[in-house]
């Protein structure tokens, strides 16, 4: 009986360290306006674990549709057209101080093959990267020196570190071959987060997307080419 009883202490321990912590967290955290800022040099940057070689692979500014497709919000909508206005008028709005990276086609193929070629062993898990600002102003400024395109090994020190002057709070989900990094961003020193909104329209979204499975697959279709078309595709992710 003491063997059973240890048996299923174990188990459960096991079951309880594969469930993410922001799984448990989502719902304190979408109620809270507290969260935790740090200076640029200090906040937690992407992780890689012993995939080194995804260092190399890029990723790309998003267009305003790529973003609402990936997040799984609607378009933005005729504002002047007053008839069947949702409650939420956010989404009738994009998000204009919002930068996000999503995987380059060159990546999508680069985590297929590497995961072949390591029988695989080698991982297949993209990540998405948001920065959310607390004013349009400050996205303007910083787009205008961020690049275009980017390899995932620069952005901790070209995006995070580089970043001189601010502060950011981070949010990390995992979503089946997906993993989004979510960081808000305001000046140092500031208080409350004046965006915060926007900010929790996007975590909640992240939060209630369903996982993502291997969306390297769609791009053997013949009419499935983009990224923006994986992620917008009923394939790319399980319903």
């Amino acid at each position: 009986m003491e063997e059973e009883e240890k048996m299923k202490k174990n188990n459960n321990n096991k079951k309880q360290k594969h469930q993410h912590p922001n799984d448990h967290q989502a719902s304190k955290l979408l109620e809270s306006s507290d969260f935790l800022f740090k200076p640029c040099s200090e906040v937690k940057g992407l992780r890689f674990g012993g995939q080194f070689i995804t260092k190399s692979f890029t990723i790309r500014q998003a267009r305003t549709l790529e973003l609402l497709k990936l997040l799984s919000l609607p378009p933005p909508t005729n504002q002047n057209n007053n008839n069947n206005k949702p409650r939420n008028s956010k989404f009738l709005v994009p998000f204009s101080s919002t930068l996000a990276f999503i995987p380059t086609n060159f990546t999508i193929l680069a985590y297929h093959a590497w995961h072949t070629l390591t029988l695989g062993l080698g991982t297949k898990k993209s990540k998405v990267v948001l920065f959310v600002f607390e004013r349009e102003v400050m996205k303007k400024k910083v787009e205008e020196i961020w690049p275009l395109e980017i390899s995932l090994g620069e952005v901790n020190k070209k995006l995070i570190r580089g970043l001189k002057g601010f502060e950011m709070a981070r949010f990390k989900f995992r979503k089946g071959c997906v993993t989004f990094y979510v960081y808000a961003v305001r000046q140092v020193g500031g208080l409350g987060f004046s965006n915060v909104e926007d900010l929790r329209i996007i975590l909640q979204s992240v939060v209630s997307l369903n996982e993502f499975l291997d969306h390297t697959a769609v791009l053997a279709m013949p009419k499935q080419k983009s990224i923006k078309s994986s992620f917008s595709h009923p394939v790319g992710m399980a319903h």
